[in-house]
């Protein structure tokens, strides 16, 4: 039997359009400046290509990462107990938190030249990570790595444990059962925060600029590009925006049936 519709009180209704409204206008003017005539010859510019290129790259690079480094530390959260588990999982959150512009800083702290580690790097290797493109990598991986270990160990603690369990009465060890049972379990869950993390990756700005610079070739992603352009080229500004645009839509297509799916 259908519930019968209950009126919206309009208290409620006015700010939630004015919400909407304040979401969307922006979406809709970035839409209708748009240079649509010449936007095929702005796409092709070297440019343009360039920073698509190494924006591609480096947030590929930084979600492997991420994968690679969040994963255990998501199963670790989730399914081992021990002191100091809970400041753990806030730490690992505070990037979420934090202004990106305070994390580029904080890494070039660590791995400057005469940062922690690089000093370290610098003298015994002759690694130099800052205004490289592999500072680039570590500066989208240090924001987006908490969406990855967030969605991950959700998906840990829903799936059922009982799985693991008759796994180990099997004489499986935690290796293998991690391996051929853990994680088919939770691959939705890694492959959701994996693509999470890559968006944000891929739009990351303050900390980029800040511990990578605005090289061009090099560490000029596009979000850095788009504030480059601002100063000399509008359109040019707009051309990278709707491309951010587009990836954040068709990220949020690919995640309809797990994040806005609900009726």
């Amino acid at each position: 039997m259908r519930r019968p519709r209950r009126r919206v009180p309009l208290a409620l209704l006015l700010p939630a359009g004015l919400g909407l409204l304040f979401l969307v206008l922006p979406l809709v003017g970035l839409l209708a400046r748009a240079p649509w005539t010449t936007l095929p010859q702005r796409l092709a510019q070297p440019g343009v290509l360039t920073a698509l290129r190494l924006s591609l790259q480096t947030a590929t690079l930084a979600t492997l990462l991420c994968v690679v480094l969040g994963v255990p530390l998501a199963w670790l959260l989730a399914r081992v107990e021990f002191p100091g588990r809970r400041l753990v999982r806030a730490l690992v959150t505070v990037p979420l938190v934090l202004p990106p512009v305070v994390g580029g800083v904080a890494l070039l702290l660590v791995f400057g030249r005469r940062g922690l580690l690089g000093s370290w790097l610098d003298a015994t290797f002759g690694v130099t990570l800052p205004f490289t493109t592999t500072g680039v990598v570590l500066a989208e991986a240090f924001v987006a790595m908490p969406f990855l270990v967030i969605a991950v160990e959700g998906a840990l603690r829903g799936a059922d444990p009982r799985y693991e369990e008759a796994a180990a009465t099997l004489g499986a060890g935690r290796w293998i059962t991690f391996t051929h049972v853990t994680l088919p379990l939770v691959a939705p869950g890694i492959a959701a925060g994996a693509v999470l993390c890559w968006a944000r990756a891929l739009g990351e700005f303050g900390a980029t600029i800040t511990f990578a610079g605005n090289y061009p070739g090099r560490t000029q992603t596009m979000p850095l590009a788009v504030y480059l352009a601002l100063e000399t080229d509008l359109p040019a500004a707009i051309v990278l925006s709707l491309i951010l645009l587009a990836v954040s839509v068709a990220i949020l297509a690919g995640l309809r049936d797990r994040w806005v799916g609900a009726p």
